[in-house]
C-alpha cells in the first residue's frame, strides 16, 4: 500500500533537513569545490558508484520500511541520489559557485562530489529524523528486525557513519599537513587511540543501541569487533583520501594521512553502529 502523499512529503522534508545537517561543511569547502572541477570522469562515477553501494547497504538494513523488497530500497536509493543532486545544486547555486557561465563539467563535478555525501545524510535523516510517535511505533513493529541486523550489515552501517565523518575533513589541506609534519610515534598513537575509542565506544561505555546491536561474547569478539570496525574506517578513509587526490605523495605519507583521517572515521564508524540502525 503506498503512503499518503502527505506522509512521502514529511518524508522528503525530512530527508532533505538530514542531508544538510551531515553535509553543510562540505558545501562550504572550497577544497571539496576545487575537487569536483579536477576530478576525471572515471573517478567521478566510481565515486558515485561507491556512494550508491552504500545506500543501498544502509536503506536495507537500517532504513526506515524494514520489511521492504530490494526493488523498493534501489528506487529509493536512487530517490535519496536524486534529492542529493537537487539540494547540492541548489545550494551551490545560492553560495555563488554555480555560475552560468562555468564550463559544464565544472558544474557537473561540483554539483557531484558535493551530492553523495548529501544523500547519504538524506537517508539517515529520512530513517532516523522521525517524530516521536513515529519512532515509537517503529520501534514496536521492527524490534525483532532490527535485531537481526548481522555482523556483515552493521559493517555496511559503519562505512557510512565512517564516510559521512571522514568526508568533513578528508578535502582540507590540514589532513597532509599534520601527516607530513608529524613523527612516527604520534602516528601510532593516533591509530592507538582511534582502536581504544572503537572498543570504548562499542563495548564499555554503553552508548544507546549497544546492548542491542553490539553484544561481547567474550575478549576475542571484542577484539575482533573492534578491529573489524577500525579496518572499515581505515579502507573508507583511504577511499576518501584518493577521491580527492591525496594518494599523489610518497607511500609513507599516504599512510600516514589514512591513519590521521582514521580517527575521525572510526569515531563515525563506531557511532554508525549503534546510533544510525
Amino acid at each position: 500500500m503506498n503512503p499518503p502523499v502527505s506522509n512521502s512529503l514529511r518524508e522528503y522534508a525530512r530527508g532533505i533537513a538530514g542531508g544538510l545537517m551531515f553535509s553543510l561543511p562540505l558545501l562550504y569547502t572550497m577544497e571539496v569545490w576545487w575537487a569536483g572541477f579536477v576530478a576525471s570522469p572515471m573517478r567521478l562515477l566510481i565515486y558515485v558508484a561507491a556512494t550508491f553501494v552504500l545506500l543501498l547497504g544502509y536503506n536495507h538494513y537500517a532504513g526506515l520500511h524494514q520489511d521492504a523488497s530490494w526493488r523498493e530500497v534501489a528506487i529509493d536509493s536512487v530517490e535519496e541520489m536524486g534529492l542529493g543532486l537537487l539540494v547540492a545544486a541548489g545550494l551551490l547555486f545560492l553560495l555563488g559557485q554555480l555560475e552560468t557561465d562555468m564550463h559544464l563539467y565544472e558544474i557537473v563535478g561540483k554539483v557531484t562530489v558535493e551530492a553523495m555525501t548529501v544523500a547519504i545524510g538524506i537517508s539517515i535523516g529520512t530513517a532516523q529524523l522521525g517524530g516521536a510517535d513515529e519512532r515509537q511505533a517503529k520501534g514496536r513493529t521492527e524490534a525483532s528486525a532490527k535485531d537481526e541486523v548481522r555482523f556483515g550489515g552493521q559493517m555496511v552501517i559503519a562505512a557510512c557513519g565512517a564516510m559521512l565523518f571522514a568526508a568533513n575533513v578528508a578535502p582540507t589541506e590540514e589532513i597532509v599537513l599534520i601527516a607530513s609534519e608529524a613523527r612516527i610515534e604520534k602516528i601510532l598513537g593516533l591509530a592507538v587511540l582511534s582502536i581504544v575509542l572503537t572498543a570504548l565506544i562499542l563495548y564499555y561505555i554503553e552508548f544507546t543501541g549497544a546492548g542491542r546491536f553490539v553484544r561481547s561474547n567474550g575478549f576475542v569478539s571484542v577484539v575482533v569487533g573492534t578491529v573489524v570496525t577500525y579496518a572499515v574506517a581505515l579502507v573508507v578513509s583511504a577511499a576518501v583520501l584518493w577521491f580527492f587526490g591525496r594518494f599523489d605523495d610518497a607511500l609513507i605519507t599516504c599512510v600516514a594521512q589514512t591513519v590521521v583521517l582514521g580517527l575521525a572515521a572510526t569515531l563515525g564508524a563506531s557511532a554508525g553502529r549503534l546510533l544510525l540502525q
